[in-house]
């Protein structure tokens, strides 16, 4: 039946769903808690029809009612995220109810075709609801075995020309030079911006490149990798954006053309920000399984000392993140170590342009943070502000400061977290970030026990805070 009440599709039940109410249980959440969490799920995946389901859509849902169309899988994600484990719709008691996934991302289709398709469906609004009309998905984050590496290289090398259109060194100097800049955009202005135009380019110009005539192997193992790296910086981007349905369609692409490509460093630079996004999204084992892979063999070998360090750094706030502190503090050592490795005349790939000190700092404070040393994370963060060239990674800059502020407000120092957060508005100008807008949620519902204290820094943070998440696309 249709219940417009509920702003949502709903079937009645003549049992409550006891299944449910186990979970959000485990999860130690109100209703009203698991409505918000359900609506930041579904604003990822673009599904606009749940942004109007609130505290009393979760308790018809525990009664016996049945979240409409891809609710259920929505449910089951933010529920998952909660409590740090995988999170069925079986188990929650909507398993029968619970829409296929036509848009689950997959290792097995042709790589040129996946990009092709996924570039159409982006840009193409009467298209775009094929890739948002499901969330993230753990199921699809396991890797394919070793062999399907040795087959994609094979494949690559036999790719058989399919278009006139000849490709030489200069082409791939140029795509490499399109990533570079598109690269530093987003350093600097957040994934929100320009990312329709990178998607545009890599799905026209790079494509037919891709389908091109090549004056060497050499010429198309490096255009597959320029191709790949654009496609991770594109699913960067929506990742940081906070469109993660998206950013992992992006990535598995990504590393399909890494693999045909023969990259292993370029692989292990995608797996590593899989593994960023699955630890940021709850998924925790997932993520250090994906970081674990970033790090085996000739992605790690072959990578550059910048490269190694950048591995090593999300390895270990995927250590931390599951609880292993020690081995988590001897992956940051490692990565220290790497990163001191790196010398200013070293060859080095673009995409590493942007960690260094301030960087490896923002890393080794979250992953202690995470581990509990919030004293640790207070110094790391601190010394990743006094080092970062802000003006050319202000999106980093802009949320490193957030963070530093509520690691401050935990502390009890309420004075210092208001200064910090004032600094954080104040480099706001312009950045479009999925995760600029989550640290401004992050401190205004930090200092909502203290908007009635009449405390004017409190209020002029709250303020500007409000008018910047309205002003958000």
């Amino acid at each position: 039946m249709k219940d417009h009440q509920w702003g949502c599709a709903v079937t009645q039940s003549r049992r409550s769903n006891g299944k449910l109410a186990a979970v959000i249980a485990e999860a130690g959440w109100s209703h009203a808690q698991v409505a918000n969490a359900f609506r930041r799920v579904a604003a990822e995946s673009g599904a606009r029809e749940f942004m109007a389901v609130g505290r009393s859509h979760v308790s018809h849902w525990v009664a016996g009612s049945t979240p409409s169309g891809w609710g259920p899988v929505v449910l089951a994600e933010a529920l998952s995220r909660r409590v740090g484990r995988v999170v069925t719709v079986d188990e929650i008691g909507l398993g029968t109810h619970a829409r296929s996934s036509r848009a689950t991302p997959s290792w097995d289709v042709d790589t040129l075709m996946a990009l092709i398709d996924l570039g159409r469906a982006d840009v193409d609004p009467e298209r775009r609801h094929l890739l948002v009309s499901t969330t993230y998905s753990v199921a699809a984050l396991p890797l394919p075995d070793g062999s399907w590496w040795v087959r994609m290289a094979e494949r690559g090398s036999r790719r058989a020309a399919r278009g006139s259109r000849a490709v030489g060194r200069g082409d791939l100097d140029a795509v490499r030079e399109m990533a570079a800049m598109f690269s530093r955009i987003d350093q600097r202005r957040g994934g929100g911006h320009a990312r329709t135009a990178v998607v545009q380019y890599l799905t026209t110009d790079v494509t037919s490149y891709l389908r091109g005539t090549y004056a060497d192997e050499r010429v198309r193992k490096g255009m597959f990798s320029a191709a790949s790296e654009l496609a991770y910086l594109v699913g960067w981007m929506a990742f940081d954006n906070s469109e993660h349905t998206i950013a992992q369609h992006y990535f598995t692409v990504a590393v399909k053309l890494a693999a045909e490509a023969g990259d292993a460093p370029m692989a292990g630079h995608i797996l590593r920000a899989m593994a960023h996004q699955a630890v940021d999204l709850g998924h925790y084992q997932q993520g250090l399984d994906l970081a674990a892979a970033s790090l085996e063999g000739q992605r790690y070998q072959l990578a550059c000392p910048r490269e190694r360090a950048l591995l090593g750094v999300v390895h270990a706030k995927a250590l931390g993140a599951t609880g292993q502190r020690q081995v988590a503090v001897a992956a940051l050592l490692r990565a220290e170590d790497d990163l001191s490795a790196a010398s200013p005349g070293d060859e080095e790939p673009s995409r590493v342009f942007f960690f260094g000190e301030a960087s490896l700092a923002h890393e080794t404070a979250c992953t202690l943070r995470d581990t509990g040393d919030l004293s640790g994370a207070l110094r790391e963060f601190r010394h990743s502000v006094r080092t970062r060239k802000a003006t050319t990674f202000t999106r980093t800059h802009v949320v490193t400061l957030g963070y530093l502020g509520a690691i401050q407000m935990r502390s009890g120092n309420l004075d210092e977290a208001c200064a910090t957060w004032t600094k954080a508005l104040d480099a706001m100008d312009g950045i479009h970030s999925g995760r600029a807008r989550n640290v401004v949620h992050d401190m205004r519902s930090a200092l909502s026990p203290f908007r009635k204290r009449n405390i004017i820094a409190v209020k002029e943070i709250d303020e500007r805070a409000a008018v910047y998440l309205a002003a958000a696309p």
